[in-house]
């Protein structure tokens, strides 16, 4: 089993085998800790689980009671979240995307384009790539099994020990590593991430192009500072869950990142919260869901928002799959905070000046208790 998923100090074990520890149904206490190192050691992950035939979710995958009572959502409009059309980017129209795309995501922090120039066949290879990845013999997948941030290609679930796990497996890929080499990308869905990789990186100069502009600011300036060349994509394959009720695909969480860009397939599952309530981000044929990070946030000076979103247990009987890809600066040692165009006496810096690898350092290190870590560097 590789120590990435599992390095256990004795105090570290002692919570976890308190955390973990629960009354199954014949009342026999439940061993948490033995039941995610089996888990782990099967190399499987979740898709594993449903292949051998299970009729309930393991324990360690249950969630507390107040955040399953959350689970159905209460805004069914589908207004809520603004669909805008790039047709005409770079024409006249551009004025007008300027103000749609800005509205957005100072409202909301999450919209849908259409006709962003990435064919719709290629969007459908790629979900079928990411499906075919996680459809192979497990033997072959668990070749490439850990969570390892110092490689730049890996697959697993999303378990985190003091925490319930998530029911999904993922491939991450990390283009952007200094010892990324394409051969490492699986060779049934290689050929498909790195084109994707390719396109998404022009949508996404695009979007950060129009973002800016919305601002007043210099359409280049997110681009200068290399924000598209700190990319990962990852593919999330959520299998069929027999108690959907009970966890969740992904938790309720914010992206530590400048820009989100999520292709969903026709499923669903996707919500993001909206004044206190869930809503679901109904798939768009040909569509890609854009939302604000973190960092973006935090740059913008709160003009535009990075805002909470999840997604729920898959109660279908086929998989629900989804790619996203998400971007941060390669310059991690430089100073970051909001823009100065964006600061005066009316409207003070709200967050204070960051080292991108100190935050990152404490996304994957530290205990936030839920809180998004942008709130870590709020003043």
């Amino acid at each position: 089993m590789p120590s990435s998923f599992l390095t256990i100090n004795t105090e570290q074990e002692k919570t976890i085998s308190m955390a973990a520890t629960a009354m199954s149904a014949d009342k026999k206490q439940y061993d948490g800790l033995k039941d995610i190192k089996a888990f782990h050691e099967s190399k499987a992950g979740v898709k594993g689980l449903v292949d051998s035939g299970i009729t309930s979710v393991p324990p360690f995958f249950i969630h507390p009671p107040e955040s399953l009572s959350t689970i159905v959502p209460t805004y069914s409009n589908p207004n809520i979240v603004a669909t805008v059309d790039f047709s005409g980017v770079d024409s006249d129209k551009r004025p007008v995307l300027v103000q749609q795309v800005a509205r957005a995501a100072r409202e909301l922090g999450f919209f849908q384009i259409v006709n962003h120039g990435i064919p719709l066949k290629l969007m459908e290879n790629m979900i079928g790539a990411i499906n075919s990845f996680n459809e192979q013999p497990t033997e072959i997948k668990s070749r490439i099994y850990g969570r390892d941030f110092k490689r730049s290609v890996d697959f697993g679930p999303n378990i985190d020990l003091l925490k319930a796990a998530t029911w999904r497996d993922t491939l991450r890929v990390r283009p952007s590593h200094s010892n990324f080499e394409p051969e490492e990308i699986p060779e049934i869905c290689r050929n498909e991430v790195l084109e994707w990789d390719k396109e998404v990186k022009q949508v996404g100069e695009v979007l950060m192009g129009l973002l800016c502009e919305g601002l007043g600011l210099e359409k280049g300036k997110l681009k200068k500072m290399m924000f598209l060349e700190g990319r990962t994509i990852v593919g999330h394959y959520y299998p069929y869950c027999p108690q959907p009720d009970l966890t969740f695909g992904t938790i309720s969480h914010t992206d530590p990142s400048v820009l989100t860009i999520l292709l969903q397939d026709h499923v669903g599952g996707l919500q993001v919260k909206y004044n206190g309530e869930w809503v679901d981000v109904k798939p768009v044929l040909g569509a890609l869901v854009i939302n604000v990070g973190d960092i973006l946030q935090i740059l913008t000076n709160d003009e535009y928002k990075s805002v909470e979103h999840r997604v729920l247990a898959n109660s279908y009987h086929e998989p629900r799959v989804s790619v996203a890809a998400f971007f941060n600066t390669s310059n991690r040692d430089d100073l970051y905070g909001p823009f100065e165009e964006l600061v005066s006496a009316d409207k003070p810096a709200l967050y204070q000046p960051f080292v991108l690898s100190d935050f990152l350092k404490r996304l994957f290190t530290e205990e936030l208790g839920g809180k998004p870590l942008k709130n870590q560097y709020r003043l």
